[in-house]
Protein backbone atom coordinates (compact mmCIF):
# COMPACT_ATOMS: atom_id res chain seq x y z
CA UNK A 1 0.00 0.00 0.00
CA UNK A 2 1.26 3.48 -0.78
CA UNK A 3 1.04 4.42 2.88
CA UNK A 4 2.38 1.00 3.81
CA UNK A 5 3.98 1.80 7.14
CA UNK A 6 1.28 4.24 8.17
CA UNK A 7 3.96 6.50 9.55
CA UNK A 8 2.00 9.73 9.31
CA UNK A 9 -1.54 8.59 10.02
CA UNK A 10 -1.40 5.59 12.34
CA UNK A 11 2.18 5.49 13.54
CA UNK A 12 2.35 9.15 14.56
CA UNK A 13 -1.25 10.12 15.27
CA UNK A 14 -2.10 7.24 17.57
CA UNK A 15 1.31 7.32 19.21
CA UNK A 16 0.81 10.98 20.07
CA UNK A 17 -2.46 10.11 21.77
CA UNK A 18 -1.57 6.92 23.62
CA UNK A 19 -0.28 8.40 26.88
CA UNK A 20 -2.06 11.74 26.84
CA UNK A 21 -4.69 10.63 29.34
CA UNK A 22 -7.41 10.26 26.70
CA UNK A 23 -10.53 9.31 28.58
CA UNK A 24 -8.59 8.36 31.69
CA UNK A 25 -8.57 9.80 35.20
CA UNK A 26 -5.91 12.22 36.33
CA UNK A 27 -2.78 10.41 37.44
CA UNK A 28 -0.40 11.67 40.08
CA UNK A 29 3.15 10.84 39.12
CA UNK A 30 6.64 11.68 40.20
CA UNK A 31 6.78 14.24 37.43
CA UNK A 32 4.12 16.31 39.21
CA UNK A 33 5.79 16.37 42.62
CA UNK A 34 7.91 19.13 44.09
CA UNK A 35 11.52 18.04 43.97
CA UNK A 36 13.89 18.72 46.82
CA UNK A 37 17.21 17.82 45.23
CA UNK A 38 17.88 18.31 41.52
CA UNK A 39 17.61 14.93 39.85
CA UNK A 40 15.84 13.29 42.84
CA UNK A 41 12.12 13.24 42.22
CA UNK A 42 11.20 11.05 45.18
CA UNK A 43 12.61 12.86 48.19
CA UNK A 44 10.27 15.21 50.09
CA UNK A 45 11.33 18.80 50.77
CA UNK A 46 13.74 18.94 53.71
CA UNK A 47 12.51 20.62 56.89
CA UNK A 48 14.32 22.36 59.75
CA UNK A 49 13.12 23.14 63.26
CA UNK A 50 14.34 26.13 65.23
CA UNK A 51 13.63 26.10 68.99
CA UNK A 52 10.60 28.18 69.78
CA UNK A 53 9.47 28.46 66.17
CA UNK A 54 7.10 26.59 63.91
CA UNK A 55 8.46 24.00 61.56
CA UNK A 56 9.81 25.68 58.43
CA UNK A 57 10.33 24.19 55.01
CA UNK A 58 13.70 24.90 53.45
CA UNK A 59 13.16 25.32 49.73
CA UNK A 60 15.60 23.54 47.42
CA UNK A 61 17.92 25.47 45.18
CA UNK A 62 16.67 25.90 41.65
CA UNK A 63 18.33 23.70 39.07
CA UNK A 64 19.99 25.31 36.06
CA UNK A 65 17.57 23.63 33.62
CA UNK A 66 14.77 21.08 33.64
CA UNK A 67 15.83 17.47 33.09
CA UNK A 68 16.05 16.26 29.51
CA UNK A 69 13.32 13.77 30.34
CA UNK A 70 10.93 13.55 33.28
CA UNK A 71 11.83 10.90 35.83
CA UNK A 72 10.16 7.49 35.37
CA UNK A 73 6.47 7.60 36.17
CA UNK A 74 5.57 3.94 35.64
CA UNK A 75 6.25 1.65 38.56
CA UNK A 76 7.32 -1.96 38.03
CA UNK A 77 3.98 -2.99 39.54
CA UNK A 78 2.06 -0.98 36.94
CA UNK A 79 4.08 -2.50 34.11
CA UNK A 80 3.69 -6.00 35.55
CA UNK A 81 -0.05 -5.49 35.82
CA UNK A 82 -0.20 -4.48 32.16
CA UNK A 83 1.92 -7.50 31.20
CA UNK A 84 -0.48 -9.78 33.07
CA UNK A 85 -3.22 -8.60 30.72
CA UNK A 86 -1.24 -8.96 27.49
CA UNK A 87 -2.45 -12.50 26.76
CA UNK A 88 -6.03 -11.27 26.88
CA UNK A 89 -5.24 -8.12 24.86
CA UNK A 90 -3.58 -10.12 22.10
CA UNK A 91 -6.31 -12.77 21.97
CA UNK A 92 -9.06 -10.15 21.91
CA UNK A 93 -7.43 -8.34 18.97
CA UNK A 94 -6.94 -11.63 17.12
CA UNK A 95 -10.55 -12.62 17.76
CA UNK A 96 -11.89 -9.29 16.51
CA UNK A 97 -9.70 -9.17 13.40
CA UNK A 98 -9.16 -12.86 12.64
CA UNK A 99 -5.43 -12.26 12.07
CA UNK A 100 -3.95 -15.80 11.93
CA UNK A 101 -0.75 -15.30 13.94
CA UNK A 102 1.03 -12.89 16.26
CA UNK A 103 4.20 -12.68 18.35
CA UNK A 104 4.85 -10.13 21.11
CA UNK A 105 7.84 -9.15 23.21
CA UNK A 106 8.13 -6.54 25.98
CA UNK A 107 11.30 -5.15 27.53
CA UNK A 108 11.41 -3.17 30.77
CA UNK A 109 14.54 -1.91 32.49
CA UNK A 110 16.88 -4.08 30.42
CA UNK A 111 14.92 -7.31 30.90
CA UNK A 112 12.66 -9.19 28.53
CA UNK A 113 9.55 -9.54 30.70
CA UNK A 114 7.18 -10.94 28.09
CA UNK A 115 7.78 -13.17 25.08
CA UNK A 116 4.98 -15.15 23.49
CA UNK A 117 3.43 -16.33 20.23
CA UNK A 118 -0.24 -16.78 19.35
CA UNK A 119 -2.12 -18.47 16.54
CA UNK A 120 -0.66 -20.18 13.50
CA UNK A 121 2.03 -19.45 10.95
CA UNK A 122 -0.26 -20.31 8.03
CA UNK A 123 -4.07 -20.31 8.07
CA UNK A 124 -5.44 -23.82 7.82
CA UNK A 125 -2.16 -25.44 8.89
CA UNK A 126 -1.19 -26.68 12.36
CA UNK A 127 2.19 -24.92 12.78
CA UNK A 128 1.97 -22.61 15.81
CA UNK A 129 3.58 -19.18 16.10
CA UNK A 130 6.23 -19.06 18.80
CA UNK A 131 8.93 -16.66 20.06
CA UNK A 132 11.29 -17.93 17.33
CA UNK A 133 8.90 -17.72 14.38
CA UNK A 134 10.41 -15.52 11.66
CA UNK A 135 8.20 -12.66 10.43
CA UNK A 136 8.79 -10.17 7.65
CA UNK A 137 9.15 -6.79 9.36
CA UNK A 138 8.14 -4.47 6.49
CA UNK A 139 8.94 -0.90 7.60
CA UNK A 140 9.99 -1.85 11.11
CA UNK A 141 13.14 -2.58 9.11
CA UNK A 142 13.76 1.19 9.15
CA UNK A 143 14.57 1.75 12.84
CA UNK A 144 16.53 -1.51 12.73
CA UNK A 145 18.55 -0.10 9.81
CA UNK A 146 19.30 3.22 11.46
CA UNK A 147 20.52 1.29 14.51
CA UNK A 148 23.06 -0.37 12.19
CA UNK A 149 24.08 3.00 10.76
CA UNK A 150 24.31 4.56 14.23
CA UNK A 151 26.91 1.95 15.12
CA UNK A 152 28.82 2.66 11.91
CA UNK A 153 28.68 6.41 12.55
CA UNK A 154 29.90 6.06 16.11
CA UNK A 155 32.74 3.61 15.49
CA UNK A 156 36.15 5.17 16.18
CA UNK A 157 39.18 4.41 14.09
CA UNK A 158 37.31 3.90 10.82
CA UNK A 159 39.84 6.10 9.00
CA UNK A 160 38.99 6.72 5.34
CA UNK A 161 35.89 4.53 5.76
CA UNK A 162 34.40 6.79 8.43
CA UNK A 163 30.81 7.86 7.84
CA UNK A 164 28.62 10.57 9.32
CA UNK A 165 24.91 11.37 9.36
CA UNK A 166 25.64 14.67 7.59
CA UNK A 167 28.07 13.46 4.93
CA UNK A 168 26.96 14.19 1.35
CA UNK A 169 25.67 10.89 -0.01
CA UNK A 170 27.71 11.36 -3.18
CA UNK A 171 30.89 11.24 -1.09
CA UNK A 172 30.24 7.53 -0.60
CA UNK A 173 28.21 6.82 -3.76
CA UNK A 174 29.45 9.11 -6.56
CA UNK A 175 26.94 7.68 -9.02
CA UNK A 176 23.90 8.76 -7.02
CA UNK A 177 21.87 11.65 -8.42
CA UNK A 178 18.56 13.42 -7.99
CA UNK A 179 16.87 15.73 -10.47
CA UNK A 180 18.39 18.91 -9.01
CA UNK A 181 22.23 18.97 -9.15
CA UNK A 182 22.45 21.19 -6.06
CA UNK A 183 20.35 18.79 -4.02
CA UNK A 184 22.43 15.90 -5.36
CA UNK A 185 25.58 17.54 -4.00
CA UNK A 186 24.11 18.32 -0.59
CA UNK A 187 21.63 15.57 0.34
CA UNK A 188 22.83 13.52 3.31
CA UNK A 189 21.95 10.18 4.90
CA UNK A 190 20.08 12.14 7.59
CA UNK A 191 17.94 13.79 4.89
CA UNK A 192 17.08 10.47 3.28
CA UNK A 193 16.55 8.59 6.55
CA UNK A 194 14.09 11.29 7.67
CA UNK A 195 12.24 11.53 4.30
CA UNK A 196 13.00 15.23 3.80
CA UNK A 197 15.08 15.00 0.60
CA UNK A 198 12.32 16.39 -1.62
CA UNK A 199 11.68 13.06 -3.35
CA UNK A 200 7.94 12.50 -3.83
CA UNK A 201 5.95 10.13 -1.67
CA UNK A 202 6.94 6.48 -2.19
CA UNK A 203 9.26 7.34 -5.10
CA UNK A 204 10.40 4.16 -6.84
CA UNK A 205 7.88 1.80 -5.26
CA UNK A 206 5.87 1.40 -8.47
CA UNK A 207 9.01 0.38 -10.34
CA UNK A 208 9.49 -2.37 -7.76
CA UNK A 209 5.89 -3.53 -8.35
CA UNK A 210 6.68 -3.91 -12.04
CA UNK A 211 9.64 -6.16 -11.24
CA UNK A 212 12.59 -3.78 -11.56
CA UNK A 213 15.60 -4.40 -9.32
CA UNK A 214 17.39 -2.19 -6.85
CA UNK A 215 19.98 -0.73 -9.23
CA UNK A 216 17.44 0.29 -11.88
CA UNK A 217 15.15 1.89 -9.29
CA UNK A 218 17.88 3.89 -7.57
CA UNK A 219 19.29 5.09 -10.90
CA UNK A 220 15.84 6.36 -11.92
CA UNK A 221 15.21 8.39 -8.76
CA UNK A 222 16.93 11.18 -10.71
CA UNK A 223 13.84 11.34 -12.97
CA UNK A 224 11.48 12.13 -10.08
CA UNK A 225 10.36 15.75 -9.64
CA UNK A 226 11.54 17.17 -6.32
CA UNK A 227 9.66 19.07 -3.67
CA UNK A 228 11.25 21.55 -1.23
CA UNK A 229 14.54 20.30 0.19
CA UNK A 230 14.63 19.73 3.99
CA UNK A 231 11.18 21.24 4.35
CA UNK A 232 8.64 18.68 3.21
CA UNK A 233 8.10 15.18 4.60
CA UNK A 234 7.42 12.53 1.94
CA UNK A 235 7.89 8.86 2.79
CA UNK A 236 10.34 7.19 0.41
CA UNK A 237 11.50 3.59 0.79
CA UNK A 238 14.11 3.91 -1.93
CA UNK A 239 15.51 7.22 -0.74
CA UNK A 240 15.96 5.52 2.63
CA UNK A 241 17.53 2.51 0.90
CA UNK A 242 20.04 4.68 -0.96
CA UNK A 243 21.24 6.23 2.31
CA UNK A 244 21.83 2.83 3.89
CA UNK A 245 23.61 1.47 0.82
CA UNK A 246 25.89 4.53 0.70
CA UNK A 247 26.96 3.86 4.30
CA UNK A 248 27.56 0.18 3.51
CA UNK A 249 29.55 1.13 0.43
CA UNK A 250 31.73 3.45 2.51
CA UNK A 251 32.53 0.50 4.77
CA UNK A 252 33.28 -1.77 1.81
CA UNK A 253 30.38 -4.16 2.50
CA UNK A 254 26.96 -4.99 1.15
CA UNK A 255 24.01 -3.84 3.26
CA UNK A 256 23.24 -7.43 4.15
CA UNK A 257 26.83 -7.93 5.41
CA UNK A 258 26.94 -4.61 7.25
CA UNK A 259 23.71 -5.21 9.16
CA UNK A 260 24.79 -8.73 10.07
CA UNK A 261 28.27 -7.82 11.31
CA UNK A 262 27.42 -4.58 13.12
CA UNK A 263 24.11 -5.54 14.74
CA UNK A 264 22.66 -9.01 14.31
CA UNK A 265 25.75 -11.03 15.26
CA UNK A 266 26.84 -8.88 18.26
CA UNK A 267 23.33 -9.13 19.71
CA UNK A 268 22.99 -12.86 19.02
CA UNK A 269 20.05 -12.24 16.68
CA UNK A 270 20.53 -15.58 14.96
CA UNK A 271 17.18 -15.61 13.16
CA UNK A 272 17.36 -12.02 11.89
CA UNK A 273 18.45 -11.12 8.37
CA UNK A 274 18.35 -8.37 5.78
CA UNK A 275 18.09 -11.01 3.04
CA UNK A 276 14.75 -12.26 1.73
CA UNK A 277 16.39 -15.56 0.84
CA UNK A 278 17.12 -16.17 4.54
CA UNK A 279 13.47 -15.60 5.42
CA UNK A 280 12.29 -17.82 2.57
CA UNK A 281 14.37 -20.79 3.73
CA UNK A 282 13.55 -20.47 7.45
CA UNK A 283 11.49 -23.54 8.43
CA UNK A 284 9.70 -21.67 11.24
CA UNK A 285 8.40 -18.68 9.28
CA UNK A 286 5.07 -16.89 9.15
CA UNK A 287 3.32 -16.75 5.78
CA UNK A 288 1.66 -13.57 4.53
CA UNK A 289 -2.14 -13.38 4.67
CA UNK A 290 -4.83 -11.17 3.13
CA UNK A 291 -8.56 -11.06 3.75
CA UNK A 292 -10.66 -12.50 0.94
CA UNK A 293 -14.43 -12.37 1.41
CA UNK A 294 -13.98 -12.27 5.17
CA UNK A 295 -11.46 -15.13 5.30
CA UNK A 296 -7.71 -14.93 5.80
CA UNK A 297 -5.74 -16.62 3.03
CA UNK A 298 -2.03 -17.08 2.35
CA UNK A 299 -2.08 -15.91 -1.27
CA UNK A 300 1.07 -13.90 -1.86
CA UNK A 301 4.84 -13.90 -1.59
CA UNK A 302 6.45 -10.50 -1.07
CA UNK A 303 10.15 -10.23 -1.96
CA UNK A 304 11.28 -6.79 -0.74
CA UNK A 305 15.00 -7.33 -1.35
CA UNK A 306 15.27 -4.27 -3.59
CA UNK A 307 14.43 -2.08 -0.57
CA UNK A 308 16.03 -4.28 2.07
CA UNK A 309 17.10 -1.50 4.51
CA UNK A 310 13.66 0.13 4.33
CA UNK A 311 11.40 -2.91 4.31
CA UNK A 312 13.27 -6.15 3.74
CA UNK A 313 14.42 -7.35 7.15
CA UNK A 314 12.95 -10.41 8.86
CA UNK A 315 13.20 -11.36 12.53
CA UNK A 316 11.61 -12.98 15.55
CA UNK A 317 10.07 -11.70 18.76
CA UNK A 318 13.00 -13.17 20.70
CA UNK A 319 15.64 -11.45 18.56
CA UNK A 320 13.83 -8.12 18.63
CA UNK A 321 13.77 -8.28 22.40
CA UNK A 322 17.58 -8.08 22.29
CA UNK A 323 17.35 -5.07 19.96
CA UNK A 324 14.90 -3.35 22.31
CA UNK A 325 17.31 -3.91 25.19
CA UNK A 326 20.09 -2.24 23.19
CA UNK A 327 17.89 0.72 22.30
CA UNK A 328 16.47 1.25 25.78
CA UNK A 329 19.92 0.98 27.37
CA UNK A 330 21.24 3.78 25.16
CA UNK A 331 23.46 1.59 23.00
CA UNK A 332 24.71 -0.75 25.75
CA UNK A 333 24.03 -4.48 25.55
CA UNK A 334 24.94 -7.03 28.22
CA UNK A 335 27.21 -4.50 29.88
CA UNK A 336 29.12 -3.62 26.71
CA UNK A 337 28.76 -0.37 24.80
CA UNK A 338 28.04 -1.21 21.16
CA UNK A 339 26.84 2.17 19.91
CA UNK A 340 28.05 5.63 20.85
CA UNK A 341 25.27 7.38 22.73
CA UNK A 342 25.45 10.54 20.63
CA UNK A 343 25.10 8.57 17.38
CA UNK A 344 22.05 6.70 18.68
CA UNK A 345 20.47 9.80 20.20
CA UNK A 346 20.59 11.51 16.81
CA UNK A 347 18.08 8.97 15.50
CA UNK A 348 15.58 10.06 18.16
CA UNK A 349 15.60 13.77 17.33
CA UNK A 350 12.77 15.27 15.26
CA UNK A 351 14.13 16.07 11.81
CA UNK A 352 10.90 16.99 10.02
CA UNK A 353 7.24 17.59 10.81
CA UNK A 354 5.44 14.48 9.55
CA UNK A 355 1.94 14.82 11.02
CA UNK A 356 0.72 18.38 11.60
CA UNK A 357 -1.96 18.67 14.29
CA UNK A 358 -5.49 18.60 12.95
CA UNK A 359 -6.79 20.98 15.63
CA UNK A 360 -5.29 23.97 17.45
CA UNK A 361 -4.63 21.94 20.60
CA UNK A 362 -3.71 18.73 18.82
CA UNK A 363 -0.30 17.13 19.01
CA UNK A 364 2.08 17.17 16.04
CA UNK A 365 4.04 14.13 14.96
CA UNK A 366 7.66 14.23 13.82
CA UNK A 367 10.01 11.89 12.02
CA UNK A 368 13.56 11.27 13.19
CA UNK A 369 16.02 8.88 11.58
CA UNK A 370 13.92 5.78 11.04
CA UNK A 371 11.56 6.62 13.93
CA UNK A 372 8.25 8.38 14.43
CA UNK A 373 8.91 10.85 17.24
CA UNK A 374 6.20 12.15 19.59
CA UNK A 375 5.93 13.44 23.16
CA UNK A 376 3.25 12.64 25.72
CA UNK A 377 1.55 14.90 28.25
CA UNK A 378 4.44 14.50 30.69
CA UNK A 379 6.97 15.50 28.05
CA UNK A 380 8.25 11.96 27.68
CA UNK A 381 9.79 10.97 24.38
CA UNK A 382 7.85 8.24 22.60
CA UNK A 383 9.35 6.44 19.60
CA UNK A 384 7.59 4.08 17.27
CA UNK A 385 7.19 2.70 13.81
CA UNK A 386 4.63 0.58 12.03
CA UNK A 387 5.33 -1.73 9.14
CA UNK A 388 2.86 -3.01 6.61
CA UNK A 389 2.69 -5.09 3.46
CA UNK A 390 -0.70 -4.92 1.77
CA UNK A 391 0.19 -8.41 0.55
CA UNK A 392 0.02 -9.72 4.09
CA UNK A 393 2.14 -8.44 7.03
CA UNK A 394 1.79 -5.82 9.76
CA UNK A 395 4.22 -4.97 12.56
CA UNK A 396 4.79 -2.34 15.22
CA UNK A 397 7.49 -1.21 17.64
CA UNK A 398 6.83 1.39 20.34
CA UNK A 399 9.25 2.62 23.03
CA UNK A 400 9.23 4.97 26.00
CA UNK A 401 12.98 5.42 26.52
CA UNK A 402 12.73 7.33 29.82
CA UNK A 403 10.71 4.45 31.26
CA UNK A 404 13.01 1.79 29.82
CA UNK A 405 9.87 0.25 28.30
CA UNK A 406 9.30 -1.07 24.79
CA UNK A 407 7.04 -3.48 22.95
CA UNK A 408 7.22 -5.19 19.56
CA UNK A 409 4.19 -6.80 17.92
CA UNK A 410 4.52 -8.94 14.79
CA UNK A 411 1.56 -10.25 12.77
CA UNK A 412 1.14 -12.27 9.58
CA UNK A 413 -1.90 -10.44 8.23
CA UNK A 414 -2.37 -7.36 6.07
CA UNK A 415 -2.57 -4.04 7.98
CA UNK A 416 -5.88 -3.78 9.85
CA UNK A 417 -4.59 -2.10 13.02
CA UNK A 418 -3.95 -5.31 14.99
CA UNK A 419 -0.26 -4.73 15.75
CA UNK A 420 -0.81 -1.09 16.72
CA UNK A 421 -3.83 -1.96 18.87
CA UNK A 422 -1.93 -4.49 20.98
CA UNK A 423 1.00 -2.12 21.55
CA UNK A 424 -1.09 0.94 22.32
CA UNK A 425 -3.55 -0.92 24.56
CA UNK A 426 -0.66 -2.35 26.56
CA UNK A 427 0.89 1.08 27.10
CA UNK A 428 -2.50 2.56 27.96
CA UNK A 429 -3.08 -0.10 30.62
CA UNK A 430 0.40 0.49 32.04
CA UNK A 431 -0.41 4.19 32.35
CA UNK A 432 -4.04 4.11 33.51
CA UNK A 433 -4.63 0.60 34.74
CA UNK A 434 -7.18 0.08 31.97
CA UNK A 435 -7.70 0.92 28.30
CA UNK A 436 -9.06 4.44 27.88
CA UNK A 437 -9.65 4.12 24.13
CA UNK A 438 -10.68 1.29 21.82
CA UNK A 439 -7.32 1.32 20.03
CA UNK A 440 -8.27 -1.39 17.56
CA UNK A 441 -11.28 0.60 16.43
CA UNK A 442 -9.17 3.75 16.09
CA UNK A 443 -6.24 2.13 14.27
CA UNK A 444 -8.50 -0.03 12.12
CA UNK A 445 -10.50 2.99 11.01
CA UNK A 446 -7.28 4.80 10.09
CA UNK A 447 -6.11 1.94 7.89
CA UNK A 448 -9.55 1.60 6.28
CA UNK A 449 -9.55 5.32 5.53
CA UNK A 450 -6.14 5.07 3.87
CA UNK A 451 -7.29 2.11 1.79
CA UNK A 452 -10.37 4.00 0.60
CA UNK A 453 -8.28 7.06 -0.22
CA UNK A 454 -6.02 5.02 -2.50
CA UNK A 455 -8.84 3.71 -4.68
CA UNK A 456 -9.32 5.30 -8.11
CA UNK A 457 -12.02 7.95 -8.28
CA UNK A 458 -13.53 6.05 -11.23
CA UNK A 459 -15.06 2.62 -10.69
CA UNK A 460 -13.57 0.84 -13.69
CA UNK A 461 -15.53 -2.29 -12.91
CA UNK A 462 -18.78 -0.51 -13.89
CA UNK A 463 -18.66 0.92 -17.44
CA UNK A 464 -21.25 3.63 -18.09
CA UNK A 465 -24.44 2.44 -19.75
CA UNK A 466 -23.91 4.82 -22.67
CA UNK A 467 -20.21 4.03 -23.10
CA UNK A 468 -18.81 4.70 -26.57
CA UNK A 469 -17.47 1.58 -28.26
CA UNK A 470 -13.76 0.87 -28.65
CA UNK A 471 -11.98 1.28 -31.97
CA UNK A 472 -10.60 -1.73 -33.82
CA UNK A 473 -7.76 -3.40 -31.91
CA UNK A 474 -5.13 -2.24 -34.43
CA UNK A 475 -5.77 1.34 -33.28
CA UNK A 476 -4.18 0.50 -29.93
CA UNK A 477 -1.64 -2.26 -30.57
CA UNK A 478 2.04 -1.38 -30.74
CA UNK A 479 5.01 -0.44 -28.58
CA UNK A 480 5.01 2.70 -26.42
CA UNK A 481 8.15 4.21 -24.89
CA UNK A 482 8.73 5.69 -21.43
CA UNK A 483 12.13 6.61 -20.03
CA UNK A 484 11.12 5.87 -16.43
CA UNK A 485 8.91 2.79 -16.59
CA UNK A 486 10.38 1.30 -19.74
CA UNK A 487 8.52 0.13 -22.86
CA UNK A 488 4.85 -0.81 -22.83
CA UNK A 489 3.58 -3.24 -25.47
CA UNK A 490 -0.06 -3.73 -26.44
CA UNK A 491 -0.97 -6.84 -28.42
CA UNK A 492 -4.19 -8.51 -29.50
CA UNK A 493 -4.87 -12.00 -28.20
CA UNK A 494 -7.89 -14.27 -28.57
CA UNK A 495 -9.55 -12.89 -25.42
CA UNK A 496 -8.78 -9.27 -26.29
CA UNK A 497 -6.05 -6.67 -25.81
CA UNK A 498 -3.15 -7.39 -23.49
CA UNK A 499 -0.66 -4.88 -22.09
CA UNK A 500 2.88 -5.97 -21.14
CA UNK A 501 5.05 -3.86 -18.90
CA UNK A 502 8.21 -4.23 -16.82
CA UNK A 503 11.49 -6.11 -17.24
CA UNK A 504 9.98 -9.64 -17.25
CA UNK A 505 7.40 -8.37 -18.48
CA UNK A 506 4.09 -8.51 -16.58
CA UNK A 507 1.04 -9.59 -18.60
CA UNK A 508 -1.88 -7.24 -17.90
CA UNK A 509 -5.14 -8.01 -19.79
CA UNK A 510 -7.18 -4.96 -20.80
CA UNK A 511 -10.95 -4.81 -20.58
CA UNK A 512 -12.91 -2.09 -22.34
CA UNK A 513 -14.38 0.64 -20.17
CA UNK A 514 -15.55 3.46 -22.45
CA UNK A 515 -14.33 4.94 -25.73
CA UNK A 516 -10.53 4.86 -25.79
CA UNK A 517 -10.25 3.99 -22.11
CA UNK A 518 -9.62 0.47 -20.88
CA UNK A 519 -9.19 -1.04 -17.42
CA UNK A 520 -6.58 -3.39 -16.02
CA UNK A 521 -5.78 -4.93 -12.64
CA UNK A 522 -2.84 -3.05 -11.13
CA UNK A 523 -0.05 -5.33 -9.86
CA UNK A 524 2.02 -5.67 -6.73
CA UNK A 525 2.20 -4.23 -3.24
CA UNK A 526 0.75 -0.87 -4.34
CA UNK A 527 -2.17 -2.29 -6.29
CA UNK A 528 -5.31 -0.15 -6.23
CA UNK A 529 -7.43 -2.77 -7.94
CA UNK A 530 -8.82 -1.91 -11.36
CA UNK A 531 -7.44 1.30 -12.84
CA UNK A 532 -7.50 2.93 -16.25
CA UNK A 533 -5.39 2.87 -19.39
CA UNK A 534 -6.31 5.98 -21.39
CA UNK A 535 -5.30 6.03 -25.05
CA UNK A 536 -4.96 9.29 -26.96
CA UNK A 537 -5.82 8.67 -30.62
CA UNK A 538 -4.44 10.86 -33.41
CA UNK A 539 -5.94 11.97 -36.70
CA UNK A 540 -4.70 8.80 -38.37
CA UNK A 541 -6.95 6.69 -36.17
CA UNK A 542 -4.05 5.19 -34.19
CA UNK A 543 -3.22 5.80 -30.57
CA UNK A 544 -0.23 8.13 -30.19
CA UNK A 545 -0.06 7.86 -26.39
CA UNK A 546 -1.38 5.88 -23.46
CA UNK A 547 -1.52 7.19 -19.90
CA UNK A 548 -1.76 4.90 -16.87
CA UNK A 549 -3.15 7.01 -13.98
CA UNK A 550 -1.91 4.48 -11.39
CA UNK A 551 1.65 5.24 -12.53
CA UNK A 552 1.13 8.95 -13.08
CA UNK A 553 1.29 10.36 -9.52
CA UNK A 554 4.31 12.47 -10.41
CA UNK A 555 3.56 12.98 -14.11
CA UNK A 556 5.69 10.08 -15.37
CA UNK A 557 2.88 7.73 -16.41
CA UNK A 558 2.45 8.60 -20.11
CA UNK A 559 3.89 6.27 -22.79
CA UNK A 560 4.47 7.51 -26.35
CA UNK A 561 4.09 5.27 -29.40
CA UNK A 562 7.32 4.34 -31.07
CA UNK A 563 7.49 5.01 -34.83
Amino acid sequence: MRRGSATALVGAATAAAVLCGCGGPPVTTAAHRTTAVPGDATAPPRTTTTPGTATATRQPALSAAPPAQPPPALTPAAVDAAVSRLDGIARDVMRRTGVPGMAVTVVHRDRVIYLKGFGVRRAGSPGAVGPDTVFQLASVSKPLATTVVARAVGQPGAGPRAVGWDDPVVRHDPGFALKDPWVTRHVTPADLFSHRSGLPDHAGDLLEDLGYGRRYILEHLRDEPLGPFRVQYAYTNFGFTEAALAVARARGLSWEELSRTLLYEPLGMRSTSSSFAAYARAPDRAALHVRVDGRWEARHVRDPQAQSPAGGASSTARDLGSWLRLQLAGGVYAGRRLIERSALDRTYLPHVLSAPPTAPYGRPGFYGLGWNVTYDDLGRLQLGHSGGFALGAATNVTMLPSEGLGIVVLTNGEPVGAAEAVALTFLDVARHGRPTVDWLRLAGAAFASMERGERPATDYGRPPADAAPARPARAYTGVYANGYYGPLTVTEERAGLVMRLGPKPLRLPLRHYAGDTFAYLTPGENSVGLDGARFTVGADGRAAKVTLPALDHTGLGTFTRRP
